[in-house]
């Protein structure tokens, strides 16, 4: 299925540097979200699992690839033309393009998995939800949706092979304590666009740039999630940096347990202005 809906771009879709990626990935997500109820034939986002227990789709990874965020400015007008299909009994993937015009200025990647609690209000509990009764045949899997799976189990086990080009860091990790009135969702998880709000806010502080670059690529994978009060470890687990920009592996850790519960992958090229 298919959709498509105008913006003018405001406050509130922009940023420093041009279309605000962490608008994009919230209203991407939800956007995943409402199709999701309208590839079920629901008018409203509300799915349960073959308990009753209340359901969500958690994404598990997501793929962000653009060219010209910063070719967006107040009051310019663009598209997202959003797909999204049944990979798996209860995985989704969706692609989201955004045009200005006839010209698409990024391509956004989403996969997803029904999870459900295993105990009220924990995050920790969190497993792959049964929907026996989700309507819609499983559509073979995109390649894009392939190639996800296949890094985010590579860095998962720490396969520095997997990333060739980036030397070990030595950064020292950065903590902070995720806010439940900004970092969380109405769900009560830890929102999955925080999650590179925090990578960027890491990176500022790593490197105080005197002209910060503009995103080229971006790949979250989600292994897990926290409850409100635990405390997240970032660490660098390698970079580069070269005349086109720089690059880097940040891994996230919930630091009650040192799991780890994302990596995200980052790829950023230098402004001029």
């Amino acid at each position: 299925m298919s959709m498509i809906q105008r913006y003018r771009a405001g406050m509130p879709q922009l940023s420093y540097t041009g279309l605000s990626e962490n608008w994009l990935l919230k209203e991407c997500g939800h956007r995943h979200w409402e199709a999701l109820a309208a590839h079920a034939g629901r008018e409203q986002t509300d799915f349960h699992d073959d308990d009753g227990g209340r359901s969500y789709a958690a994404f598990t990874a997501i793929r962000l690839q653009t060219g010209g965020l910063d070719s967006i400015g107040e009051n310019d007008t663009f598209d997202i033309r959003s797909t999204l299909c049944r990979t798996g009994p209860v995985r989704h993937f969706s692609t989201h393009r955004i045009m200005r015009g006839e010209t698409e200025i990024a391509e956004l990647s989403m996969s997803s998995a029904f999870v459900t609690r295993g105990e009220p209000r924990s995050n920790r509990c969190v497993a792959r939800a049964a929907l026996a009764a989700l309507p819609g045949g499983v559509e073979p899997m995109p390649e894009p949706a392939l190639q996800m799976m296949q890094m985010s189990k590579r860095l998962r086990a720490a396969d520095r092979a997997a990333l060739p080009e980036l030397a070990p860091a030595t950064d020292e990790p950065i903590e902070f304590l995720p806010c439940p009135n900004s970092d969380f969702n109405g769900a009560d998880f830890l929102y999955f666009a925080s999650f590179q709000a925090f990578v960027d806010r890491a990176e500022w502080q790593w490197r105080r740039f005197d002209e910060p670059p503009l995103v080229a690529s971006r790949s979250l994978f989600y292994y897990g999630n926290v409850d409100v009060g635990d405390t997240l470890s970032l660490r660098v687990v390698g970079s580069a940096e070269d005349e086109r920009g720089i690059r880097h592996w940040t891994e996230v850790r919930r630091k009650s347990d040192g799991m780890k519960i994302a990596d995200v992958t980052t790829e950023k090229r230098w402004r001029r202005r």
